[in-house]
């Protein structure tokens, strides 16, 4: 796996919106917040562009953007200004030799998981699953700074557990490759040609307004795509943000159920991706280990940035 390089006091970040419009106000609050952490954000020219539908600018100037982001030797991150949709319109054009021969810190999630996918697939990079600047770095407590840290600047053998909201679900122990994102988008991309690679190592799984019987259909779908078969241990996100407090029992059965032949351990509660508040960022593509024989730990085994 290719690993961009770490980002350090100074760097500049490319704020992009490959998918939908983000809200100018939020952008530019985010903005500051990364200032602020050290950094120097860099809005590329199509990022507020509203329409044509809810789309951040037609495919083309969003495509421009991010491979001028990667393609500029000045940015050393690229940061999505939030979800929606839309990322998926990018998939046949991007330009893997580009993204290749310039590796660097790409921060996303919700639809940007097609692109992590992708990025995985077809260029072989780590890439993070984690805070975005509209959507989490405009809120004081929107992102997690110290998994953000850890991740991003190469600190070996770090871990997230109870403290970002991890528990266990099924108890035990595992070890492999993180891979992962939306679970929506993950199952909407079987059958085409950037579905994801069936992994065997931790699978992480999260989404938004996501509901019982909805988790227990897709993650049937998966197990009947075969994307199963090998996983070693599953990670699933905090589940707030898709059932009210008195349905959550109901959606861990659900989960249970759909799961309840598959052999590995199984967390859930992680605070990464639709949350509401410290937003964790995760390296995707790198080795870690999943131990939930005691209290809920995930531990990141090696460095997703070079130096």
């Amino acid at each position: 796996m290719l690993k961009p390089k770490a980002l350090k006091a100074g760097a500049r970040l490319a704020i992009v919106s490959p998918a939908s419009t983000p809200k100018s106000e939020f952008v530019k609050a985010g903005m500051e917040r990364l200032r602020t952490m050290g950094y120097e954000p860099v809005l590329f020219p199509h990022a507020l562009v509203r329409g044509p539908l809810y789309y951040a600018g037609t495919l083309e100037q969003r495509l421009d953007d991010l491979h001028a982001a990667f393609a500029d030797k000045s940015v050393d991150g690229v940061v999505c200004t939030r979800g929606g949709w839309g990322s998926a319109e990018l998939l046949p054009l991007l330009d893997a030799s580009l993204i290749r021969a310039n590796p660097k810190a790409f921060v996303g999630y919700s639809d940007h998981t097609s692109l992590h996918v992708w990025m995985r697939k077809f260029a072989g990079m780590v890439t993070f699953h984690g805070p975005m600047c509209a959507a989490d770095f405009s809120r004081p407590d929107g992102a997690d700074e110290a998994s953000w840290t850890h991740a991003l600047s190469g600190d070996a053998e770090w871990s997230v557990g109870s403290a970002e909201g991890l528990r266990v679900l099924k108890p035990g122990f595992a070890e492999g490759v993180l891979d992962g994102g939306c679970l929506s988008i993950f199952v909407e991309a079987l059958g085409t040609a950037y579905a994801p690679v069936a992994s065997d190592g931790i699978l992480f799984l999260e989404d938004v307004g996501t509901k019982p019987y909805q988790w227990d259909r897709q993650l049937l779908h998966l197990k009947y795509a075969g994307q199963l078969e090998s996983v070693k241990g599953i990670v699933l996100g905090d589940m707030t943000q898709c059932v009210a407090a008195e349905e959550q029992a109901l959606l861990e059965r659900a989960i249970l159920h759909a799961l309840r032949k598959f052999d590995g351990p199984v967390a859930i509660g992680l605070r990464s991706g639709h949350v509401g508040t410290g937003n964790v960022t995760m390296p995707l593509g790198v080795r870690v280990r999943l131990d939930l024989r005691g209290e809920a730990r995930l531990d990141f085994l090696e460095v997703a940035v070079i130096e």
